[in-house]
């Protein structure tokens, strides 16, 4: 079975750094179940790809074996020495464990950085075809081709067998695609040649952390990966629920006396929601995203008035969706009003088909939760793929941080914040934004204004198809 693993990064080279693998050697591995080779076909500045093979040795496998089970020869005529599997799964954790971490001495500058990366699986079992393949790897944000194998191409009547070749292809960071590939691959296969017991558990909690529980298959990877055990199933899905961030955004404002604290923060929050719904108002959007809805509000508000036929809340916190649920009360609405909104747990950082179709969305106070580094991701997200007609998105004013009395030189108005922007660097990444995906953008502001400092949040309002 091979994998290989392309970027066109510049220098393209640095590929062996962030692999630990050096491209101007060929390396063999003996692993238990054969021999593993790490190889580069082509390594220049323009183009590099690594090539890992794996050579099962089949028969060796069985001789380990007390019981083969199945047919006499089952152990012997088989797929697993062709076929990506959790062999290759296993050869991954063992071969590139330091590159899995993001650790990398020589380029620790690259290692969180997205970079174009194509990786290619020769042959791959997937009895849910394509379909199945873009339900697991589209969401995180790739480019899925797959070419199925007929049965027999001298019977074109038999039709296609449960084999295909896949090639993934997105800018993202190297960590990121070999976790993925790692989880992913023995899903794929559905078996695993090895006992699966709780220590799967933590393995697949660590290797999914940060991405599987806002998958829109989460359930399905979930079950798969430990070989459809479902008492383990259930553990791994509720630790997954538990780990769920709480967006405690509302917490960030601190005034100078301790006692306006409760007033202050409602004054602005709703100041933010009430700016950010009329702008929705405005626009005559009849269906809106609200993405990092958080425990509902401002989905109260659009769903108070009629003119918005269809809403979907998105929230990563599986907890602050419940809060939504039972805050909206949801459950005693009239099915009319029912049918007029939905919640979904899921990412900003991962494709999801089921955010299209909408024609505006809010974004409030959310980015700055946002890893700088997945920006780029959830620019793609929202303003390609999911591509409302309008957005309205709102960050807090970093210049404004100094007017509050605790907060001191440097710190962030929430700890969950991973970075904040003054209004020229909000401008600037907005912008550019709207220029790179066919929008118009305009600004104001949200909040009581400073003559110097500002407002104390900022709301970009994008139009698509518009010059500005």
């Amino acid at each position: 079975m091979q994998l290989t693993i392309t970027t066109t990064h510049s220098p393209a080279t640095d590929l062996g750094y962030l692999l630990h693998k050096n491209p101007a050697r060929v390396q063999s591995f003996p692993r238990s179940f054969g021999q593993a080779y790490v190889m580069y076909p082509e390594a220049t500045n323009e183009r590099c790809t690594m090539a890992l093979i794996l050579d099962v040795d089949s028969v060796g496998l069985v001789r380990k074996r007390q019981d083969s089970g199945g047919f006499a020869l089952e152990q012997y005529v088989n797929d697993r020495p062709y076929v990506a599997s959790s062999f290759l799964s296993v050869a991954l954790g063992d071969l590139f464990g330091t590159a899995m971490t993001g650790r990398c001495k020589e380029r620790p500058d690259l290692v969180d950085r997205p970079i174009p990366l194509e990786a290619r699986v020769s042959v791959i079992a997937c009895r849910g075809g394509e379909g199945l393949l873009r339900q697991l790897f589209e969401p995180l944000g790739y480019a899925v081709d797959a070419t199925p194998y007929p049965l027999d191409p001298r019977f074109p009547e038999w039709g296609e067998s449960p084999y295909s070749t896949l090639i993934l292809r997105a800018e993202t960071r190297l960590r990121d695609l070999l976790t993925h590939l790692y989880v992913l691959i023995p899903v794929l296969d559905n078996d695993k040649h090895y006992w699966v017991g709780d220590d799967e558990v933590e393995k697949l909690l660590r290797r999914g952390e940060g991405w599987l529980g806002a998958h829109p298959a989460r359930e399905f990877i979930t079950h798969r990966y430990l070989k459809n055990q479902h008492s383990l199933t259930q553990d791994a899905l509720a630790r997954l629920a538990e780990s769920d961030p709480i967006d405690q955004d509302e917490m960030e404002e601190r005034p100078e006396k301790a006692g306006e604290t409760v007033a202050y923060r409602l004054n602005l929050h709703e100041q933010r929601l009430q700016a950010v719904a009329e702008a929705l108002r405005e626009s005559g959007a009849r269906s809106v995203l609200d993405l990092g809805c958080g425990e509902g509000r401002l989905l109260r508000l659009l769903l108070d008035d009629p003119n918005f036929e269809r809403i979907l809340g998105v929230d990563v916190s599986y907890r602050a969706l419940e809060r939504a649920r039972e805050r909206l009360h949801l459950d005693q609405l009239p099915e009319r009003q029912r049918q007029r909104i939905a919640l979904l747990h899921g990412s900003l950082t991962y494709r999801d088909r089921r955010l299209e179709g909408y024609e505006a969305a809010a974004v409030v106070e959310v980015i700055e939760h946002l890893d700088y580094a997945r920006l780029a991701v959830f620019e793609r997200v929202l303003f390609e793929f999911a591509h409302p007609r309008v957005i309205a998105l709102t960050t807090p004013n970093q210049e404004y941080n100094r007017l509050f009395d605790s907060l001191t030189a440097g710190t962030f108005r929430h700890a969950d914040h991973r970075f904040e922007w003054t209004r020229e660097q909000f401008h600037g990444w907005a912008n550019a934004v709207a220029e790179r995906h066919g929008y118009s953008v305009r600004f104001s502001p949200i909040g009581p204004e400073d003559a110097d400092a500002g407002a104390p949040s900022q709301m970009a309002w994008f139009t698509a198809g518009e010059v500005t």
